[in-house]
């Protein structure tokens, strides 16, 4: 199946692609489900790896999710890009191909199939995340208005009624924008509005338009381990009560390797990192700086800004954004995460960044002018004229405005390829910034008789320590360095050895360019063997990698 990233696949096509893309770099890919969606739909992971040159469990890995929310279906594109990069790549480009000799990359195109199947219809339903009933079982709809396409044009677009008290005026810079009355309200004579999603109400009193929540209140984003609580909206019933999200927790805890996480999201153009519930003066000042350090780099290659989620990117700091993956990642497993939010279109039109607080007061008048100019000029799809509809419930009402899904919550889909195309090198980027174990020293002494002293010297020649995070050495989270000895009797000593966990580059300038040998051990073993023979070694860490070495007895 040939894919052109100018589109979105349903679960289907996205199976056949998976599979088909797999099928043709069968050394390099493979497919699997690590479960089944509320629905019954597969969970596909990719794994990716030069498979001749070890297994995909033996080399240091990096994790990249997508599409946990069901309308942000750009990140599932660069999901799809990343994979297509690497195979691509592999053999062309020296980054891409050291990066699969050395590391596997697990890719989850999509965590929420479901949801993206509803977001995809033909008669779309925007949802959140899950399209389980929550907190409602019964997936009763409480009396107001219910979005949804009222006219089956396949979009969902805004509707606007004639209203002498509305809070809403048409501008007078463009008349198919609608701008906030002003403080001291309008002349006589402004025709005023009030502005609703387009929908259908359920048990409507003829005068009220409440606004409630609808039945699929769950936001799988709020229902992973670290920070969860019942006050966090859409968080769900317990901790992994979905069976989406705790499919996705056993997968990552099987797979010990992942030493970085990235989630692909929508919107806002920046990089987002922990934490979602304390200011960073809680975090360990070296995790801090190697996240500082990473999203430099990251922010170089993407364009995207480097941001705190609590610091920059939470409002009210009271209401905190808990029981999400990135934070869940830090917290339990003590590896850096990342949410990447694609797509900015105030920056596409404007050249300026939307404010970090645009997710709470959304653009301002000037800005959707700008926005509408550009979408003229380059997409005119985005805006749609206010044309009117004889609502069944509210009469005649207009429908038109912004067609939010290829506006503020993803890009236009000519321009796709171009919005997700950096983030593949942000990814590759990451995973060669894991430590790596290298057997770099071995030699045997001759101690007498048959017996020999048989030394081998690993080093961490990654970037960052074995075990990653300060925040995972303090807790003790991660199994130290191990070397193992086979082929020879040891005598006076076990064949099994603990090294500790080895530094990696990143801490170098902190130690007063003094560097001594913290990304180094030296495993020894005293055998009885004749001259001759083989003894292999091998020296694992579930992070780093593995490293063999055969030591010649005698030689």
């Amino acid at each position: 199946m040939t894919y052109g990233f100018d589109r979105y696949l349903r679960h289907d096509e996205l199976t056949r692609w998976l599979h088909d893309t797999a099928a043709a770099h069968p050394a390099l890919m493979t497919v699997e489900s690590y479960g089944r969606s509320h629905e019954g739909r597969e969970l596909w992971i990719a794994t990716l790896t030069d498979a001749s040159t070890g297994a995909h469990d033996t080399k240091p890995a990096h994790w990249v999710d997508a599409n946990i929310h069901s309308v942000e279906v750009t990140a599932g594109v660069a999901a799809l890009w990343l994979i297509q990069h690497l195979v691509s790549g592999f053999g062309t480009d020296d980054t891409v191909s050291r990066a699969l000799r050395t590391r596997t990359f697990y890719v989850v195109p999509r965590v929420n199939p479901d949801g993206v199947e509803w977001a995809l219809a033909d008669s779309p339903r925007y949802r959140r995340s899950s399209v389980r009933a929550w907190p409602w079982r019964d997936a009763h709809r409480a009396p107001g208005l219910h979005q949804r396409d009222i006219d089956g044009d396949g979009r969902v677009l805004s509707m606007r009624i004639a209203d002498p008290n509305g809070a809403w005026m048409v501008s007078d810079a463009d008349p198919r924008l609608m701008v906030p009355v002003p403080v001291e309200g309008t002349a006589p004579g402004v025709a005023r509005y009030r502005l609703l999603a387009e929908g259908e109400l359920v048990d409507h009193d003829g005068f009220t338009v409440p606004t409630p929540a609808p039945p699929e209140g769950l936001d799988m984003n709020r229902n992973f381990p670290a920070g969860w609580g019942t006050s966090v909206r859409g968080s769900g019933d317990h901790p992994l009560s979905e069976p989406e999200i705790d499919a996705l927790v056993r997968a990552m805890v099987a797979r010990p390797n992942i030493c970085g996480y990235n989630a692909f999201h929508t919107s806002g153009g920046v990089l987002l990192r922990p934490s979602s519930v304390a200011s960073d003066s809680t975090l360990p000042p070296m995790d801090l700086w190697t996240w500082t350090q990473l999203g430099e780099r990251g922010a170089a290659l993407t364009g995207y800004p480097v941001h705190s989620v609590f610091e920059d990117f939470t409002w009210d700091k009271k209401v905190t954004m808990s029981g999400a993956a990135d934070d869940w990642v830090y917290e339990h497993l003590g590896i850096y995460g990342w949410t990447t939010e694609f797509w900015d279109v105030i920056h596409a039109a404007t050249g300026t960044k939307q404010s970090t607080h645009f997710w709470y007061v959304g653009p301002t008048p000037d800005e959707e002018l700008a926005v509408l100019r550009w979408s003229d000029e380059h997409h005119p799809e985005m805006h749609v004229d206010w044309y009117p509809y004889d609502h069944p419930q509210l009469g005649p009402v207009e429908l038109g405005g912004w067609d939010e899904m290829c506006t503020w919550t993803n890009p236009p889909l000519a321009r796709l390829a171009q919005e997700v195309r950096p983030h593949a090198e942000f990814a590759v980027f990451q995973a060669l910034a894991a430590p790596e174990l290298e057997v770099i020293h071995t030699r045997c002494v001759a101690l007498g008789g048959d017996t020999w002293r048989i030394e081998v010297g690993v080093a961490n020649t990654g970037w960052l320590p074995t075990d990653v995070s300060a925040k995972a050495r303090a807790e003790h989270l991660v199994l130290p360095v191990v070397g193992t000895l086979e082929g020879a009797e040891v005598v006076g000593g076990p064949a099994r050895l603990e090294l500790g966990q080895l530094e990696g580059r990143s801490g170098a300038r902190f130690r007063d360019r003094v560097d001594g040998t913290p990304d180094r051990a030296l495993a020894t073993w005293v055998v009885r063997a004749a001259p001759g023979t083989e003894v292999r070694v091998r020296v694992t860490h579930q992070r780093a990698g593995a490293s063999d070495a055969v030591v010649v007895v005698g030689a």
